[in-house]
């Protein structure tokens, strides 16, 4: 199919666009007209490169349904168009529909500081997911219906999940095949993507953004960066993930919570880091704090150990999951949560 990707400002007299609030998922906050993943009233106590990732919209996206038969939607967005040099110019710029457990099709698109962009749809009413690209920052600035009206999906359940780069999604082929993502699908959530490239090794401001945010079941799901991005102790980390979880707990104190430890990484198993402390004795410490807190007491927490869930054949690069290690993480933590009881079966 041929998008429509034809540079255009939508005239604020048109009263056919709508406000794509109502119709946005997996939002953590927003920052003006953007959706951004980390408090931006308390940004600066968290690293930079953190307030970097967390400026991507990962993992948000667009959910409707068509009860009068629309044949599309158009989108109108803007997005940062990116140098003729930077090597994120070559990343895919598609909108991907999506219904249910099953991508219809893909809108290819070029990033624009003002465009608009339509989406076929098939027929029925839905519901339907659009994915928007994350690479380049797009802000949904409004959406309508072709042929009828659009209204937005039913409301679901919210899940948070923070981690590191696996967590955001890295080397999955398209935002919708990250293990949250697909995750999310199978359960019936809206997901919220807290996943941080290069971070998520504990830092307790994010602890304390995760408090305060509303959710229905939450997962944390980090430690590889504890080897290398910034190495630490098999104890620290120990102590790390209790205060992480205390205070976590100050704002959820009955939210069902399921820790997930680092999966494989070859590279870092048996090899010591900086600290002296290998990955292998780091994810220990990491189920170890888990399990202590369960026995202590808070029986809405849950562990799902990662080292036996991929394989090397599942890794991309030895240390993300390709397209089919997301899969398994997300069927993986699907069963754990349902198995907890902390989603219906």
């Amino acid at each position: 199919m041929t998008p429509d990707t034809t540079p255009r400002t939508a005239p604020r007299a048109d009263t056919s666009w709508l406000d794509p609030g109502p119709f946005l998922r997996g939002v953590a906050w927003r920052d003006g007209e953007r959706v951004v993943r980390a408090d931006p009233g308390d940004a600066g106590r968290l690293p930079w490169d953190t307030r970097e990732r967390a400026a991507l919209p990962i993992g948000v996206r667009l959910e409707f349904r068509a009860p009068d038969g629309a044949r599309a939607v158009q989108v109108h967005y803007r997005a940062r168009v990116p140098g003729a040099a930077e090597a994120l110019r070559e990343l895919a710029h598609c909108f991907s529909l999506w219904q249910g457990d099953h991508r219809v099709h893909e809108t290819f698109t070029e990033p624009a500081e003002d465009a608009t962009v339509t989406v076929e749809l098939p027929s029925g009413e839905g519901p339907f997911t659009v994915h928007p690209p994350e690479s380049q920052s797009p802000v949904i600035l409004g959406l309508r219906g072709v042929g009828g009206a659009i209204l937005p999906a039913p409301v679901r359940p919210r899940w948070v999940v923070h981690g590191d780069s696996i967590t955001e999604g890295w080397l999955s082929t398209r935002p919708a095949h990250s293990w949250p993502a697909a995750a999310g699908r199978a359960l019936g959530l809206d997901t919220v993507n807290l996943g941080y490239a290069g971070g998520a090794c504990g830092e307790l401001p994010t602890a304390q953004h995760l408090s305060a945010l509303p959710a229905d079941v939450l997962t944390l799901a980090f430690g590889t960066n504890c080897w290398s991005r910034i190495p630490c102790t098999a104890p620290l980390l120990y102590e790390t993930v209790r205060a992480f979880v205390t205070l976590v707990r100050q704002g959820h104190p009955d939210t069902p919570l399921l820790i997930v430890s680092p999966v494989l990484h070859p590279a870092a198993e048996s090899t010591s880091n900086a600290c002296g402390a290998t990955l292998a004795e780091l994810r220990t410490a990491m189920e170890s704090a888990a399990r202590d807190l369960v026995s202590a007491g808070d029986r809405r927490l849950a562990l799902l150990p990662g080292r036996g869930l991929l394989t090397a054949d599942h890794l991309a690069d030895g240390l993300h999951p390709n397209d089919a290690g997301h899969a398994l993480m997300a069927s993986a933590v699907a069963k754990a949560l349902r198995t907890a009881g902390f989603v219906r079966p």
